[in-house]
């Protein structure tokens, strides 16, 4: 019986003859078939993912005369986002705008994971344009948290987060605009990385917020998303705004030193809406790290009620511009009724495309971009960006490491804020902080609630220090202090 444990044990059995590469692929989609009641896939790559593994099988057969290399992922299964371009296959953004659409294109990321051997099992369902906490805004209904199936598995990348969780593949890709990563792997108990801004192309990435998506990594331990952001990582001439920096060896340097200067913001322990049970272990926690030889301070952090204020106010604003592309002339779904004003056009299609949460998000972009009030919303929060940024780099400059709750609450019921957007945006507050900043985060499963359902711990670190944020994540999950 096949079982996934890290992708460099799964090498290892490769080599050693006890495992193929088509052997995973079957077992991984008799997962999927097996599941198919959480809705984590829009579509499966069935015969392109057999013939990729039957493909690979043969090289690693030749290898052993020929020497021909293999790649970094060789034969791993990884799922995709339903807001990555795969040249030739269908890319929907969960929404009707998009259905049927086929990408003429693979996202740079794409490309790289294919470089080195990787075999894309399908596309993952979300919430539609990446915009929700619950992955219940999908156009093709919400995904299921497999520990669960009546609760959300959170959002918008739930879909990639819930095939992680329940072996449906060894990896996925989704993308953090503002916690899309990092607040579903804590509702399913799985490790999501958001790297720093720029540090992964988003050519390819369909927009939300510009300046503040990122392409993130689901995995089942830091290792295998030490390896992944390896290979997608770095400069790409397709996207302006990715860093030229180097790209460290993040899986080599895991084993080494970490850090022992760990800052908490008090404001997020004593907030009215965390979960008492969270904030109790989060507590004990934070406890246990400083009797086990880290320096652990708490640090004010005034501005932790501006943050989803901020976030919306942007992201809204960058939403209504990059969606003005979906006019269904140039892009996306025409409506079939007769229309003799372009005007009407434009306004049907839209609203036959777009689904409510997705709606509600343009308008409220648009208002804040308006001439009467671009100063008042748009500019002020800027200016606070500004100021997160500065307070930022002070941290950091004292201290090595950031931590708090990923989200205030475990997994919520199906439903359970369909008519509060409200409280649903207040579910980000954890997390919108580090794609303001644009700082690297990881969600680490430390925890389980006494109602069943698993949380994690935040840690975020310096721009760019993707290698101290993950030897520190090791370092937590081997000593496994909780």
């Amino acid at each position: 019986m096949f079982r996934f444990t890290t992708i460099k044990d799964y090498h290892t059995a490769l080599q050693a003859g006890s495992m193929s590469c088509i052997q995973a692929v079957n077992y991984y989609l008799d997962q999927i078939a097996r599941n198919e009641n959480l809705n984590a896939f829009l579509e499966v790559f069935t015969e392109d993912a057999k013939q990729r593994a039957i493909a690979l099988d043969e090289l690693r057969a030749r290898n052993k005369s020929t020497g021909e290399s293999l790649g970094k992922l060789h034969g791993v299964i990884v799922g995709i986002k339903d807001v990555l371009c795969y040249q030739g296959h269908k890319v929907s953004a969960a929404s009707k705008i998009l259905e049927n659409y086929t990408a003429v294109y693979s996202a740079s990321a794409i490309e790289k994971l294919l470089a080195e051997g990787a075999i894309i099992i399908g596309r993952q369902n979300c919430d539609e344009f990446a915009m929700g906490s619950s992955n219940e805004n999908s156009a093709y209904g919400p995904v299921k948290n497999g520990i669960d199936p009546t609760r959300v598995p959170g959002g918008s990348s739930g879909g990639s987060a819930v095939a992680v969780q329940s072996d449906m593949c060894m990896v996925s890709l989704g993308s953090d605009t503002g916690g899309s990563v990092r607040q579903p792997a804590d509702f399913c108990g799985v490790i999501g990385l958001k790297p720093s801004y720029g540090r992964i192309s988003r050519y390819g990435l369909i927009a939300y917020a510009s300046s503040f998506d990122q392409i993130g990594i689901f995995s089942k331990s830091v290792s295998d998303a030490a390896l992944v952001l390896g290979v997608i990582a770095g400069p790409d001439e397709f996207d302006s705004t990715v860093s030229s920096k180097a790209v460290p060896s993040y899986s080599n340097e895991l084993k080494k030193a970490t850090p022992k200067k760990v800052a908490y913001f008090k404001e997020t322990l004593s907030h009215p809406g965390l979960d008492q049970e969270i904030k109790n272990q989060t507590t004990a926690y934070l406890a246990q790290l400083k009797g086990a030889g880290y320096t652990v301070e708490a640090i004010d952090f005034p501005l932790l009620n501006y943050l989803v204020p901020t976030y919306y106010v942007l992201t809204t604003a960058e939403a209504s511009s990059n969606l003005s592309r979906f006019d269904g002339i140039k892009f996306g779904h025409r409506t079939s009724q007769p229309m003799a004003d372009l005007t009407d056009l434009y306004k049907l299609s839209r609203t036959e495309g777009f689904g409510a949460e997705v709606q509600r998000r343009i308008l409220l972009g648009t208002f804040v971009l308006s001439a009467g009030y671009f100063d008042a919303y748009f500019t002020k929060a800027q200016q606070v960006r500004q100021q997160l940024v500065d307070l930022t780099n002070e941290l950091f400059n004292k201290y090595d490491m950031l931590v708090c709750p990923t989200v205030p609450t475990t997994a919520f019921n199906l439903g359970a804020h369909h008519h509060t957007a409200t409280e649903m945006f207040l579910a980000d507050i954890y997390t919108v902080y580090a794609n303001l900043v644009g700082i690297p985060a990881i969600s680490l499963p430390l925890f389980k609630h006494s109602n069943g359902m698993p949380f994690g711990l935040q840690v975020m670190s310096a721009s760019f220090n993707e290698t101290g944020l993950l030897q520190f994540s090791e370092a937590l999950l081997e000593t496994k202090i909780a």
